[in-house]
């Protein structure tokens, strides 16, 4: 199927708690898996503003993740440090590593990137800076502190 981009509805925000939701303010995403009809994997087109995250630092349990930048250049920040990725770059995140990763907007321009992750079920994912942990269900994801508290907004 063959899709328009500039016709995939923007999603902005974050189901994160409330308290979460302010690093990722600034990023749009545009799920063009779900546009394509693709049923085993999502793509997202993403926007970074300056200053935004893509997410807040992460690792999945059981899914797979890869992003390749497309325009401007973002920080990579995992548990080895930091990198500058720049366009025509990709970095993967496999499942079950816990190397927690976000990527950073640090620069004065936008940053445009691809992310690419399967749809393995009974995913969930670890936020090892904050007190913030996601489990799938056929819901959407239900996001607990830690301790399995579940955080009502």
């Amino acid at each position: 199927m063959i899709i328009d981009p500039k016709n995939v509805p923007q999603i902005t925000g974050s189901k994160y708690p409330q308290q979460f939701q302010s690093a990722v303010a600034g990023r749009v995403k545009k799920r063009l898996g779900d546009a394509a009809g693709l049923q085993n994997f999502g793509v997202n087109l993403v926007r970074l503003a300056p200053g935004s995250c893509s997410a807040l630092r992460h690792w999945h349990t059981r899914q797979d993740e890869l992003i390749y930048v497309l325009e401007g250049e973002v920080t990579l920040i995992t548990n080895s440090g930091e990198q500058v990725l720049k366009p025509g770059m990709a970095a993967g995140f496999p499942a079950g590593d816990a190397d927690g990763h976000h990527l950073v907007n640090r620069s004065n321009a936008d940053v445009v990137y691809l992310e690419i992750g399967d749809r393995t079920p009974g995913d969930s994912a670890e936020y090892p800076d904050d007190d913030l942990i996601a489990k799938a269900s056929d819901n959407g994801w239900i996001f607990t502190r830690k301790n399995g508290e579940i955080y009502e907004d």
